[in-house]
């Protein structure tokens, strides 16, 4: 194996767009917030977990978004930093408090939330406080669809993507849905579909896809219906039982990792982290099929590893634990070399 780096300055950067708020988290398994005897105060907020996600992998991370001028805003900006993600795009609100979440986990690591957001700093982000140099720069942009539902963030968020594209960015999308926040299903099915097509890479749910194609089944069938002709990538992922992919020229599934899942907040954004950091200095594995597999493989594996631990951002893992997981899985048939953020030659 390939000796690690602890710098990796020619790596593309990944920019993430969008909220990053405090979740709270039962310190009991499978109860109301009501019965919750306490909560464990944990980072979170799904496009700051993305960022994070890839710093942790060795990638080169920044995160554009608003925070409270407040005690858990300068908290959550000192995560970023700590955790190597540029916070150069990030600005305080002295007039909205950070977004928090009370996320309820049910026996199964499943969750439910409640939000406070009346506004939220995040919701306030407007166009004309962008680092927009910083936008220019990335190799790939990233967000979701939470920073679509109010003004003045939506066009903020439209801004930043059209800033992103022209630069040459490849834009990555994950809806991430969140319905207690939208004003109806109505409207946050419509909304996440407005942006849809423009995107280069798409992460979905099974339960997204459902949800976006109002149909029950989860099959190919279901998740072309979702294709457009710009797009390089689609994803579905499916828990602990791995993923499925979908190019111009082919289609497949990659197995998931069984582990002991306690909380799963955060797999999806550590699986689209470990996504992005891979491909973002070669957009040409998207269309090798034997290369993409591997890099999904070790997606999945992040994902997995994150569904461990309380929290998403204290889960996310390093390159080192997710090759415990993989070797100690003995799903490979051969070791792999990873270097940096591990592109596969």
């Amino acid at each position: 194996m390939a000796e690690m780096s602890n710098s990796y300055p020619s790596n593309g950067l990944i920019v993430s767009f969008g909220e990053m708020l405090i979740d709270f988290v039962p310190t009991v398994s499978g109860v109301s917030l009501a019965e919750a005897p306490g909560f464990l105060k944990a980072p979170g907020g799904a496009p700051a977990n993305v960022a994070i996600a890839v710093a942790r992998l060795g990638g080169n991370a920044a995160f554009i978004g608003k925070l409270g001028d407040d005690e858990f805003g300068h908290m959550l900006a000192g995560i970023l930093t700590e955790n190597g993600v540029s916070a150069d795009g990030v600005n305080f609100d002295q007039g909205a408090r950070t977004a928090l979440a009370f996320v309820t986990l049910r026996a199964d690591g499943e969750r439910e939330f409640m939000f406070y957001r009346n506004p939220s700093a995040d919701m306030l982000l407007a166009p004309h406080e962008l680092n927009l140099d910083l936008i220019r720069s990335a190799k790939v942009f990233h967000y979701g669809s939470i920073s679509l539902i109010v003004e003045p963030c939506r066009s903020a968020h439209l801004t930043s993507m059209e800033v992103a594209k022209d630069a040459g960015a490849l834009l990555s999308y994950d809806p991430n849905l969140r319905l207690p926040l939208w004003p109806s299903a109505e409207e946050a099915r419509e909304q996440i579909m407005s942006i849809w097509d423009k995107a280069d890479v798409i992460k979905v749910s099974d339960d997204e896809l459902q949800f976006i194609t109002q149909n029950d089944k989860i099959d190919d069938e279901a998740a072309m219906s979702l294709w457009h002709n710009n797009l390089k990538l689609l994803l579905v992922t499916l828990g602990e039982k791995g993923c499925r992919y979908y190019t111009k020229n082919f289609h497949g599934a990659v197995e998931g990792y069984r582990v002991k899942t306690v909380d799963t907040t955060g797999a999806g954004d550590s699986f689209v982290g470990a996504l992005l950091c891979n491909i973002v200095d070669d957009h040409t594995i998207i269309q090798d099929e034997p290369r993409l597999r591997e890099v999904l493989k070790y997606a999945c594996a992040c994902g997995a590893i994150t569904t461990t631990k309380k929290g998403a951002i204290p889960a996310l893992p390093t390159h080192s634990q997710v090759l415990t997981l993989l070797n100690g899985a003995k799903r490979r048939k051969q070791s792999f070399s990873f270097q940096s953020c591990f592109s596969f030659i």
